[in-house]
């Protein structure tokens, strides 16, 4: 299927590794100009050599300030952004029987507050052009709150509300806004999460992760491609119609409907 967005411009956050490059790898497939970012700017800009179309940029998006300095840079590089991948590394793992004010500020801090701002300065050139797509790379906490990741829980649930609200008031302009909640992907935080389970109940993290992969109906942890594609379609033209939607690639682990 051809997504027709070559040639327009996509940054995808936190995207040196993990959902974010698969993401970013999935959009250049599709001819995408792709701005990559990361803290570590020399594997940012290796990356986007090996890409081809696309391009580099050292940023911390955990810092305050981060977004205005990454939409001025983006920018000034490309003219314009089409397509927003919001992503980035979740706060660390615990339980709500320890959450305080401080903590819950800081799950805020992490996961919405640079992200809004992008939005923010992005937004209104993609209502004046008509056509944008914002997806957000969430969390299957959202609709079924995973044990022990608790602060996650809480600020992606905030990012979810968020996006659902924005995405009917500018639904008329062309632009849409959707989340995609990924399962158990294969991916760097995947296995430190088994690992702190593993810590946490005395287990081996061997019998942690297989205890994991069999309460998934697929039988695995999915492939971080699989999940890629599934960003791209949302921004792509033929999912011009898909708004204000959570979408899962979690390999029928949520019972919900």
């Amino acid at each position: 299927m051809d997504l027709q967005i070559a040639d327009r411009v996509a940054l995808v956050c936190s995207s040196t590794a993990g959902l974010g490059l698969a993401t970013a790898r999935a959009l250049a497939a599709e001819g995408c100009l792709v701005v990559i970012t990361g803290r570590r700017g020399e594997v940012a800009r290796q990356i986007a050599g090996e890409l081809g179309n696309a391009i580099g940029l050292a940023i911390d998006l955990s810092r305050p300030g981060a977004a205005d300095e990454l939409a001025d840079a983006v920018l000034a590089e490309t003219g314009r952004i089409d397509i927003l991948v919001l992503n980035g590394p979740g706060p660390t793992p615990g339980q709500a029987t320890d959450l305080d004010p401080e903590a819950l500020h800081a799950a805020i801090s992490l996961l919405a507050d640079n992200q809004v701002q992008l939005v923010r300065r992005t937004l209104p050139a993609m209502r004046e052009r008509g056509w944008g797509r914002i997806v957000s790379i969430g969390s299957s906490g959202v609709v079924a709150p995973i044990p022990n990741l608790a602060a996650s829980n809480f600020g992606r649930a905030a990012m979810a509300g968020y996006l659902k609200t924005l995405s009917s008031e500018i639904a008329a302009d062309g632009v849409t806004v959707n989340m995609v909640l990924p399962g158990r992907i294969a991916t760097d935080r995947t296995t430190a999460v088994d690992a702190q389970n593993a810590a946490r109940t005395g287990q081996d993290e061997a019998e942690v992760r297989a205890a994991s992969q069999a309460a998934i109906p697929i039988g695995r942890y999915g492939r971080p491609e699989e999940f890629g594609d599934v960003v791209a379609f949302l921004c792509g033209q033929p999912a011009s119609y898909v708004t204000g939607s959570t979408v899962r690639c979690d390999g029928g682990l949520i019972a919900t409907t």
